[in-house]
């Protein structure tokens, strides 16, 4: 994908639910994403031929999904910005789990690169400081 032609929020749910079943169960199938993203089977069809057609997704009607090295680096990006958003709402705000993945996930679609690195070097800011009283959060 590029700059002129970014990936729409649904799109890149749909890379990142590939990117955990692949982790998972090796291969996606329509089934397990519908099940997943909590949407109805015959919804993924044409979603999974967008991805295709743009080269991040090798699939094949009623064969299995897999990330292609694009469409993983993408996938993979777009999961690293959920979990360190997830994180910084649960564990530093005091967010409840469930509520902080749910906004992690809205998040993870806006943040441009540049943001995302200062955003990291925040939270290591916050995790090395001896003055922080950032205390583990227990589940």
């Amino acid at each position: 994908m590029d700059k002129q032609n970014p990936l729409s929020e649904s799109l890149e749910d749909y890379l990142e639910t590939i990117l955990r079943l692949q982790a998972t169960k090796t291969v996606a199938r329509s089934k397990d994403i519908a099940d997943m993203l909590n949407i109805k089977r015959g919804s993924v069809t044409g979603m999974l031929k967008k991805l295709a057609d743009n080269k991040l997704i090798n699939y094949e009607p009623y064969g299995y999904v897999t990330l292609t090295p694009e469409g993983r680096k993408i996938a993979s990006a777009i999961d690293r910005r959920h979990i360190f958003l997830r994180d910084f709402f649960h564990r530093v705000l005091k967010v409840d789990e469930k509520i902080a993945d749910r906004t992690a996930c809205r998040m993870e679609h806006a943040m441009d690169k540049q943001t995302f690195k200062k955003f990291k070097s925040f939270l290591k800011k916050i995790d090395t400081c001896p003055h922080c009283d950032i205390e583990p959060t227990t589940n």
